[in-house]
């Protein structure tokens, strides 16, 4: 916590210490997970900055604009620290850490050599995995059970053998496995019994994502899904974490075209710019986009990347604006260029009595390299959040998702500038600090603000 004195100590949660280590568990030792991995220790190393994580590098501000202070957010808020943190993984291949690594190529072997020891250390335990769920994809690293029931207790037993080889007694897991095929909840999926009595009846519409959600919630860690699928975006699952009294959040990394879409979108709608038509296309070539190649697990990223667009421009409210607007999303496997990823968008607007106009995007990014910087902020901050005692639903943390989760009677909020906003204001209100509204009408009579 900032050592200013706090303004409104009332709204502070007491919020334990981050002391000892912290587990990092990993469904998924791919690029994303190794490309996080890596990066931790360079930072630890001192050898690369942590570019785009808010917990590493931003800058809240407190206080009025007469007066402010900046404070950045690891001071303002009592984090781990990345030093602290320790990593462990499943995976349906079994090479370790490094060698997942080399093979996935997002970074350099002359960036991997200084913590090749660290990756190495990082041997995967077999996955749960069911070929019905990622049709592209054939393990030969996989856990046997029974029942599903089963192998969620041996997921348990893997995370209590891990906590105890690191003397570790916290931990937050992510998921940064593939993409499975679109699936919508249904009646297994409703209360916590039936999707229990499901685990252990080998119930097909359990997906592993959700077995490895409902195991790190048992466990009392923090759960977050970095992918489109349901996984813990379920009542059952949500029903267990509010009753264990743990955070999970989702779904979906936001990172590169529907990062922009975030950005550009809510501008449009500032500006009261029409939309007649965004047509977006994706070409990547990592094993995130070997499993998309198949239509079903496309789907699912389909979904999530297109609700953006309604959830910002709210064409219920605008129906001239953006009643009729055509919205087109294509990911191509392309492999030649491997994680690099490179994104066109071609958006039809509408301005002044009508008169088209447009914007073309190409954005060449590169998958890994947004994600990791997204998974090591929603570590830190699932982890303050069970020590602050949060529980169920994190909706704060929207900002690093394409389709938040939120109270089932509540719309996700899309909009980057919002969700920026509503975190900030979350890690301002823990320390009993003022919100910020940014109205400001009393600069403009001259008093002393009350409200900026």
């Amino acid at each position: 916590m900032s050592e200013q004195t706090s303004l409104y100590p009332e709204l502070a949660r007491e919020i334990v210490p981050a002391q000892g280590k912290l587990g990092v568990l990993l469904p998924g030792l791919g690029a994303v997970s190794t490309t996080l991995i890596a990066g931790v220790h360079l930072i630890n190393k001192g050898l690369a900055e942590p570019y785009g994580s808010l917990t590493q590098m931003q800058k809240l501000r407190l206080g009025k604009r007469t007066h402010p202070r900046f404070i950045p957010i690891k001071a303002l808020v009592p984090l781990a620290d990345p030093r602290d943190v320790v990593f462990g993984g499943w995976d349906i291949f079994p090479e370790d850490a490094y060698e997942s690594a080399r093979i996935a190529g997002v970074l350099p072997a002359e960036m991997l050599a200084p913590v090749r020891k660290e990756l190495e250390a990082v041997k995967p335990w077999p996955g749960v995995f069911e070929q019905a769920y990622v049709r592209n994809l054939h393990g030969t690293h996989i856990k046997a059970g029974p029942t599903k029931m089963d192998l969620a207790e041996a997921l348990m037993r893997d995370i209590e053998g891990f906590l105890s080889a690191h003397g570790a007694q916290r931990a937050v897991m992510i998921w940064c496995g593939s993409t499975e095929v679109f699936s919508e909840a249904g009646p297994t999926h409703e209360t916590l019994d039936a999707f229990e009595h499901g685990l252990k009846d080998n119930a097909p519409e359990i997906s592993p994502s959700m077995i490895y959600a409902y195991a790190s919630i048992c466990s009392g860690i923090p759960f977050a899904n970095g992918a489109p699928n349901l996984s813990v975006d379920i009542p059952a699952l949500v029903e267990l974490a509010t009753k264990r009294g743990v955070p999970v959040a989702g779904k979906d990394f936001k990172t590169g075209q529907t990062l922009l879409k975030t950005v550009i979108a809510p501008g449009l709608k500032a500006r009261m710019l029409g939309l007649r038509g965004w047509f977006s296309t994706n070409i990547l070539g990592n094993r995130d986009g070997e499993v998309l190649d198949d239509p079903g697990s496309f789907r699912g990223k389909e979904v999530t990347k297109s609700g953006v667009l309604d959830g910002i421009l709210q064409p219920e409210i605008y129906p001239d604006l953006y009643g009729q607007y055509y919205h087109k999303v294509r990911i191509e496997y392309y492999p030649p260029r491997g994680d690099e990823k490179e994104g066109w968008d071609n958006i039809d607007i509408v301005g002044w009595l009508g008169q088209p106009m447009q914007i073309k995007l190409n954005f060449l990014c590169r998958d890994s390299i947004l994600a990791a910087p997204v998974v090591l902020d929603l570590v830190l901050f699932l982890d303050l959040a069970q020590r602050a005692r949060l529980s169920g639903i994190q909706e704060w943390l929207s900002f690093y998702f394409k389709s938040p989760m939120a109270r089932p009677d509540l719309k996700p909020e899309h909009d980057l500038f919002i969700q920026h906003l509503k975190l900030t204001n979350t890690l301002r209100i823990l320390v009993g600090e003022e919100v910020l509204d940014h109205s400001g009408l009393d600069y403009y009579e001259g008093a002393q603000s009350q409200s900026d």
